[in-house]
């Protein structure tokens, strides 16, 4: 069982279950951020509910750890390609054959790793350590006031979108749920979800940066 789990194939399994997982954690994410729309105490009492419930702090842990094993996978396959790979391979048309995101997963899952670890920084450690007297809501809106952080939360989902594009059909592949019957299927659910986690989390940063002003 070790022995499968280190292979290539495991490892893309491992890569591909923690994906997913992650996948599933971001509409819930989405879900509590909508809130936002409703007002302070929706906002709030949201993210009482996520940082009270049993259920939710439980699974935290297992959230944290599948990320940090979905990394490090990701970076030990990538790794492992470039080094079996003396002689670059030879494209006659790389755009027709293969998309920018999926020969460049790597580049924008570091770009991902580097705005959550911003991100986690600026919310997640304050909401739980930080020691302002405004409430979670203040802190989400003042932080998209920034133009420059509201670029960057922009910018990134816009990365994560990216990599979710290959991501995604390819954690299915790997999982053995996909044939070419069900290629096209894959296709439209990965953009539908990718629409509605670059739009719905960039949205709502543009939101209450243009509010501002009006």
């Amino acid at each position: 069982m070790i022995g499968i789990l280190r292979s290539s194939i495991g490892r893309k399994l491992i890569m591909s279950l923690t994906g997913l997982f992650l996948v599933m954690f971001l509409i819930v994410h989405l879900g509590v951020n909508i809130t936002l729309f409703f007002g302070e105490d929706a906002f709030n009492t949201a993210v009482n509910f996520m940082q009270t419930n049993p259920i939710i702090k439980t699974s935290e842990f297992i959230l944290f750890l599948g990320f940090i094993v979905h990394i490090l996978q990701g970076i030990i396959i990538n790794i492992k390609s470039m080094l079996a790979r003396t002689v670059k391979y030879k494209y006659h048309n790389r755009n027709t054959n293969s998309t920018w995101a999926s020969r460049n997963t790597l580049i924008t899952g570091i770009i991902v790793f580097i705005f959550i670890v911003i991100h986690m920084r600026d919310f997640f450690y304050e909401f739980k350590f930080g020691d302002t007297n405004a409430s979670k809501y203040e802190i989400v809106i003042s932080l998209f006031k920034d133009p420059l952080y509201t670029a960057i939360y922009v910018i990134a989902f816009i990365f994560l979108a990216l990599h979710l594009h290959h991501g995604f059909s390819s954690a299915i592949q790997s999982i053995g749920i996909y044939s070419l019957n069900k290629a096209s299927l894959t296709k439209k659910i990965s953009l539908i979800y990718n629409l509605i986690i670059s739009i719905g989390f960039s949205s709502i940063a543009i939101y209450f940066y243009v509010i501002q002003f009006i």
